[in-house]
């Protein structure tokens, strides 16, 4: 039978889901090309749920030249408090990016000009 993602058990977080995406990717070639070319239904068939009809989900590949930035939805704050979910979506703290060669520092941040020069940033 298939679940829907709140009935899901045990509840994974959505890091969880991803890294398990991820490492399945890395693994399995077959399994990367499906989940390029159709993610709604892997993730469906991967984790036994089914997805909302109105969720869209879009997969995407990084490579050594190409670096892609996810900018969440922004919290609607004059609501009372922001959910457990929603903390932790908007929660400080860094990504690494695996296969990618760049830090915080390639991005200036916390380095001073000459520091990002050397590096080959700017």
């Amino acid at each position: 039978m298939t679940q829907t993602m709140n009935e899901q058990t045990p509840e994974r977080s959505r890091n969880e889901i991803e890294a398990h995406l991820v490492a399945q990717a890395w693994k399995d070639e077959t399994f990367k090309q499906k989940l390029l070319a159709n993610p709604k239904v892997v993730i469906e068939r991967e984790f036994g749920v089914q997805l909302p009809e109105t969720l869209s989900v879009r997969v995407m590949a990084e490579d050594a030249n190409t670096l892609y930035i996810t900018l969440p939805d922004q919290p609607n704050l004059n609501e009372e408090e922001l959910s457990e979910d929603e903390l932790e979506a908007v929660a400080g703290g860094v990504t690494p990016l695996l296969g990618v060669g760049l830090t915080a520092t390639a991005f200036g941040i916390g380095a001073t000009s000459k520091e990002v020069a050397d590096q080959g940033g700017w």
